[in-house]
């Protein structure tokens, strides 16, 4: 297919893991000591770099190799097909004897299964060691107490348990630690390779499957429901571990207790369903809260890419509101979400507590002998302690398999929806014709109407093809076909050889210009220079900031909307294609630019004058330079031939020749051959949406992400507080302090009981007294449930005021921010603080703030227990507390920073995706889907090399500090040895117990506040915009007349205006002044001012000095609505929202559906909309994309035709339309808006020439301002354009 030798190839080499540089950057782990990889002393280098300046992406150190996305991705791929082969073979077996069963669908499970098993039952292994070891130590405990009890003369024992509960500890530290590594990277691996499948997929679906899967859908599943699956395979061990320590918790509670046991394993029975029951619950909640998530994500992004139709049409309250309402679904569904939260805090707080009272009451029952001893009461209680995670975590997980159950679902439903075929269309062809359909009919899905119907077309090799029709006619559908876009329903199409497409709407890439153009290929640079002085680029290319190195931003903001299709046009032509399919690439440039593309790119003496070139175009004029015309109606081919034989055999074609003057046609098909490209060359070009990138002053790049640097300020973490509320705040560390020292007393109260247990004999009323002892014991645990039960409540409702108050200040200030800020920043990077910041803040954030005051408390506690006990203990905690510190200063610096890399490597990934989304026309017809494949692997890869480095510092952090915990569990038990007789085994074991509980808690504080710090980074993302200029403010004090402006008289006096502060003036010493109902024809050459002066009206761009006035008012007195509310815009580039027609029409709702329909016979669309089913409520799908351009320049027609005010400005309107209907929607705007003062920016001055007036702009000042008959009289700028473009002097009449 590829017979260029600059086009990629096949895509064998694309899986190759990276060499070079980065290979020398590969993780030191591989080659590390045992000791150095199981205390991770190999990564101290990265933590030492971090502590001593902010760490950048190329000091982290690289992926091993087995866990790259080039090496995961295509095992992954290879299993996921395995699986779907077998799935047809069972179905294809199952099939003669279930023919009405429903199809079984490939399951991503098996697939992960069969890629991941050998690592997955490693990590199994891991876990199987932790939790036995786990268990090693209070059986440890026991015998130290034991020992205390009876206290031999030999005390070398005591030294020996306290050595062998050191090591116990230490090496279930290691293997956790170890156990930790593999399962976060396994589960890090399952993400990346689910990732790769879904990009992969999104490259292969067809056009059916695109409609039900919008982009931000597809992206929620590539971030949300892989996520989700990431997670529970962390927690996935839990399955089995959970019920395995429960098992071992309770047979060793029996050994203690006997059958008492019993009792709370009755506890546990009743809780467990309970739990069921709540994940059950969970589960319908996290269905309604990912479709919320999937319209915010849908609405937000179409508003991203739509913000400048928001602003001129002053939207954004409207848009505002439809989120907030999504957004306040979101969070009635946190909210049950979160009281389910207090159940489940108060189960794992409260069934250890439960199960402990039911087992000690139903001890003391079974006998009236049974005491509790120093023995029995801590073992139990540290077992009981052991059972509180597993638990809890069982209910979580249970809940979390439930969850990911759903994502699994919407995963799977993409990847096994329809993909395009490759039936639709032969490319093996070998015979006569390049393009051949034989009675082929298509339409847009299996069971869908045909669109294009009984084609018999056969396009010669090397031939030059128009195809033309009117609006709607099936021209764009027809090189769909042949692309194979369409589902074929019947007939035969064939093509034969390597295609190139430019499309409609040109497709351009966020990077630099040359890389648009190249588009994969290899730098040729005498082949690359000519195509670039054929596409009319070199002049451009001396205006750009940085020449073909100039960065290009998100869908080409930065340059205008010619430069995109000529661009596209050079991409096509570099490509070194046998067949050229170009949609409409005209509509958006000069006549005399059209003509130079035309001789240049695409006529007989054109680079591509020996290439098969199929051009859906509306410019008849070029008509009689065809080979083959094919004139399209209602999906038909109407008739086909060559001009002359159109001309002589059939009316239709003079009835679309007509819609021209006569005058006009005449000079029109003149001038396809008597181009002068040196005067192309030589002037700057008059192109078709001067956009002000090229205005003076206005050269911009689209801006990296900013990664912050130092820690986050507390001003961050107050304004969390602040949205939070200080009376929640105050609230909540009430019952978190009450709940502890409830705990304490517990525990305190137990060590008194047992103490009195060993005298039972000197009390005479013992019974009455252990049962008093036993209440009060219970009253503790009630109280404890009730502080919890608050505090858990408390918190809830606080979360959801701090997310509610920080998402609507981020949406608020993201709609305030000015056009130029969406120029220069990708619309990913702002989705990415909706999605993945806002996640971290609504569930995440909270926890961590709470985890850390709970573990702050809980030290303290233990601390004070333990001093209180032993007091030479503070002696030995205060070394280690200087250690702990010290650590937590080291790791903190180059966690945070390698947090904050990984947030920004996210966003790559969204921005990435969605531009392929947006072109996978373009990539499929250039057959590059691998390459994009390999972009995708690799900004997949960054993020994934940052959580590599996250991972590995954590458990860096961890093995050092649960050693000082270890450290502190071993100097407890040797004071204890050391105390001898003078201390009661009850102080012993409570210790002990306490000691052991020390090192869990000091590691969750650390870990915690680092996780306080590198979260606030989301909060710091989100409260970023707020501190960035705006806009002007919406509404202001001073409110115009509601009648404002009457009379339509605007007036610039001594304008100026910059694009920034530091740039020069793109508009300079601008006067002049229009008369009521004038109509004003603009003009000027590319970088003349024209766009800037329509922005300087909406205030786009605001003002450097003098002012505009309207009416009397200038304009910079008033709020933005108020000004632009009272203007009307027909943009050039049709915008249109995902929501039925009458929302696109009036999303405000403030016109009736007989208004509706007025304006629809007004823009000749009332027939169209008359044959959907659904009429007014016909369903637009994103972007429009159900609709062909013109349809859609349409609809913004009569969106502003809605809007009749007494100013209209003209922005190219009718570029994408044919000539018949330019024609009646130029007459229809004449007539609507014959009471309004019109501003027309002309790109093509066919259009000008019966303005009552011409400004002629030159570098952003005015060099004429007549009419034109005046303007041909003086021979300056105006006649100069008139002469190139070869428009006649007596065309324009007066």
């Amino acid at each position: 297919m590829f017979s260029s030798p600059r086009r990629w190839g096949d895509g064998s080499d694309y899986g190759r893991v990276p060499e070079g540089p980065e290979a020398q950057k590969c993780s030191p782990e591989k080659n590390a000591s045992f000791f150095s990889r199981m205390t991770y002393s190999w990564f101290s280098r990265i933590i030492v770099l971090g502590y001593k300046r902010p760490l950048e992406r190329e000091d982290l150190f690289e992926l091993n190799e087995s866990d790259s996305s080039y090496i995961v991705c295509p095992i992954f791929e290879k299993q996921w097909r395995k699986e779907v082969l077998r799935n047809q073979e069972r179905q294809e077996v199952k099939a003669p004897f279930h023919k009405e069963a429903h199809a079984r669908k490939p399951s991503l499970v098996y697939a992960l299964w069969n890629t991941f098993k050998f690592v997955l039952i490693q990590v199994a292994l891991f876990k199987v060691f932790a939790d036995i070891l786990s268990f090693s130590s209070p059986l440890i405990m026991k015998q130290m107490i034991i020992f205390c009890e009876h206290r031999p003369d030999f005390g070398w024992s005591g030294y020996g348990y306290a050595l062998a509960l050191f090591v116990v500890v230490f090496l279930q530290t290691l293997i956790l630690q170890q156990y930790q590594r593999f399962n976060m990277l396994t589960s890090a691996k399952i993400k990346t390779a689910v990732i790769g499948l879904i990009y992969k997929k999104a490259l292969l679906v067809s056009n059916v499957s695109r409609k039900r899967f919008s982009t931000g859908e597809v992206i929620n599943l590539m971030s949300a429901d892989a996520q989700q699956l990431m997670d529970l395979t962390a927690n996935l061990n839990l399955l089995w571990s959970a019920p395995f320590q429960i098992l071992m918790a309770i047979s060793l509670l029996w050994q203690e207790l006997g059958p008492a046991v019993l009792a709370g394993v009755a506890v546990l029975v009743f809780v467990i369903p309970i739990n069921a029951l709540v994940a059950t619950r969970v589960k319908k909640l996290k269905k309604s809260q990912t479709k919320n998530k999937d319209k915010q994500i849908k609405l937000l992004n179409e508003i991203l890419h739509g913000i400048k139709i928001l602003k001129l049409y002053t939207w954004e309250p409207s848009y505002k509101k439809k989120i907030i309402e999504i957004r306040e679904q979101e969070l009635e569904v946190q909210k049950s979400a979160g009281y389910l939260a207090v159940f489940s805090m108060l189960t794992l707080t409260c069934i250890p507590f439960l199960v402990s009272l039911a087992t000690f009451g139903i001890y003391f029952l079974l006998d009236e002998g049974n005491i509790l001893t120093a023995t029995k009461v801590f073992t139990s209680m540290s077992l009981f302690n052991i059972l509180r995670l597993p638990l809890f975590d069982l209910p979580m997980v249970i809940s979390a398999v439930v969850q990911t159950r759903i994502s699994l679902n919407r995963l799977e439903d993409f990847l096994n929806t329809e993909e395009l075929h490759p039936q639709n269309i032969e490319t093996n062809y070998i015979g006569d014709h390049a393009v051949g359909f034989t009675n082929a009919s298509f339409s847009w899905g299996k069971t869908g109407i045909p669109v294009l119907k009984n084609l018999n077309i056969k396009i010669p090799e090397g031939a030059l093809v128009a195809v033309v029709g009117q609006v709607g006619s099936g021209k764009s559908s027809v090189l769909s076909a042949i692309l194979g876009e369409m589902e074929k329903l019947t007939g035969v199409v064939q093509r034969k050889g390597s295609v190139a497409y430019v499309a409609q709407q040109a497709w351009i890439q966020n990077c630099i210009l040359q890389e648009n153009i190249l588009f994969g290929s290899i730098m040729q640079k005498q082949f690359y220079e000519r195509v670039l002085e054929a596409c009319a680029l070199l002049p451009d290319l001396e205006q750009l900031p940085n020449g073909d190195q100039t960065e290009i931003g998100e869908r080409g903001v930065n340059i205008s909307g010619g430069q995109k299709h000529r661009v596209s046009l050079a991409r096509a032509v570099y490509s070194g294609a046998d067949i050229y399919l170009l949609d409409d690439p005209f509509a958006a440039v000069d006549i005399h630019v059209g003509k130079q593309l035309f001789e240049k790119v695409i006529g007989s003496s054109g680079i591509l004058k020996n290439k098969t070139r199929i051009l859906v175009t509306h410019n008849l004029a070029l008509l009689p330079q065809m080979d083959l015309i094919v004139v399209m109606e209602s999906g038909r081919v109407a008739h086909m031939g060559t001009y002359q034989e159109l001309l002589s055999k059939t009316r239709n074609l003079t009835n679309l020749l007509q819609a021209f003057s006569e005058r006009e046609k005449a000079h029109a098909l003149k001038r396809v051959s008597v181009i002068n490209s040196r005067t192309i060359l030589k002037d700057q070009i008059l192109e078709q949406n001067d956009r002000p990138s090229l205005d003076q002053g206005k050269q911009f790049s689209m801006k990296k992400e900013k990664i912050p640097i130092g820690g986050v300020k507390f001003s961050i973490i107050l304004k969390y507080l602040q949205a939070f509320g200080w009376l929640w705040v105050w609230l909540s560390v009430a019952a978190y302090l009450g709940q502890n020292l409830v705990g304490i007393g517990q525990n305190l109260w137990l060590s008194a009981w047992v103490k009195e247990a060993k005298y039972k004999n000197e009390f005479t009323e013992w019974k009455q007294i252990r049962s008093n002892k036993l209440n009060i014991y219970g009253l503790l645990g009630l109280m404890q449930g009730l502080f919890v039960c608050s505090g858990a409540y408390i918190l809830t409702r606080g979360s959801l005021a701090a997310s509610r108050t920080l998402h609507t200040q981020l949406l608020d200030n993201v709609l305030h921010l000015p056009l130029r800020f969406f120029e220069t920043n990708p619309i990913g990077q702002i989705i990415s603080r909706f999605t993945k910041d806002m996640f971290i803040i609504d569930i995440r954030f909270h926890y961590y703030l709470r985890t850390w005051v709970n573990c702050t408390l809980d030290v303290i506690g233990t601390v004070l227990v333990i001093g209180g006990a032993l007091p030479l203990f503070i002696l030995g905690v205060i070394p280690l507390v200087f250690l702990y510190f010290t650590i937590q200063r080291y790791y903190v610096a180059s966690s945070r920073q390698i947090r904050r890399l990984a947030g920004a490597s996210r966003s790559p990934i969204i921005s990435h995706f969605s531009e392929t989304l947006s072109g996978v026309s373009t990539i499929r017809a250039f057959g590059h889907e691998q390459r994009f494949i390999q972009q995708n692997k690799e900004v997949v890869n960054e993020n994934l090399v940052c959580f590599y480095n996250n991972v590995i510092s954590n458990r860096w952090l961890s093995v050092r500090l649960e050693l000082l915990g270890d450290l502190m569990v071993f100097f407890a038990a040797v004071l204890t040895v050391l105390a001898g007789k003078s201390i009661d085994s009850a102080i012993v074991g409570l210790s002990i117990s306490y000691a052991l509980n020390i090192t869990q808690s000091l590691n969750f504080w650390v870990r915690k506040a680092c996780e306080i710090e590198t979260n606030a980074v989301s909060i710091e993302r989100v409260c970023e915009y707020e501190n960035m200029d705006k806009e002007a403010p919406w509404i202001m004090s001073k409110r115009p007349p509601s009648q404002w402006p009457d009379k339509g008289i605007v007036e610039f006096i001594n304008y100026q205006a910059r694009y920034r502060d530091d740039l020069g003036l793109a508009l300079q010493d601008i006067t002049f002044q229009t008369h009521g109902e004038e109509k004003i024809g603009i003009v000027g050459r590319t970088g003349a001012g024209k766009s800037t002066l329509s922005n300087c009206l909406f205030r786009i761009v605001e003002r450097s000095g003098g002012k505009i006035i309207i009416d009397g008012i200038d304009i910079s007195t008033i709020g933005l609505h108020d000004l632009r509310g009272k203007l009307n815009i027909i943009p050039q580039d049709p915008v249109l929202f995902s929501g039925t027609l009458q929302m696109n029409l009036d999303p405000l709702d403030k016109y009736s559906d007989s208004e509706l329909w007025e304006v629809l016979e007004l823009c000749h669309l009332k027939e169209f909309v008359q044959s959907l089913p659904k009429k007014l409520l016909h369903e637009i799908t994103e972007g429009g994309e159900n609709l062909s351009v013109g349809q859609r320049q349409l609809v913004c027609l009569a969106r502003a035709l809605l809007r009749k005010t007494k100013i209209l400005i003209l922005d190219e309107a009718t570029a994408s339309i044919d000539f018949e209907t330019d024609n009646l929607v130029q007459t229809t705007i004449r007539k609507e808006f014959s009471d309004c003062t019109i501003l027309t920016i002309a790109h093509r001055l066919h259009s000008i020439i019966d303005s009552d007036r011409v400004l002629v702009l030159d570098s952003g000042r005015i060099t004429e301002f007549e009419t034109p008959q005046n303007l041909i009289c003086q021979k300056g700028l105006f006649f100069e354009m008139l002469t190139e473009a070869g428009i006649p002097e007596d065309s324009v009449t007066k």
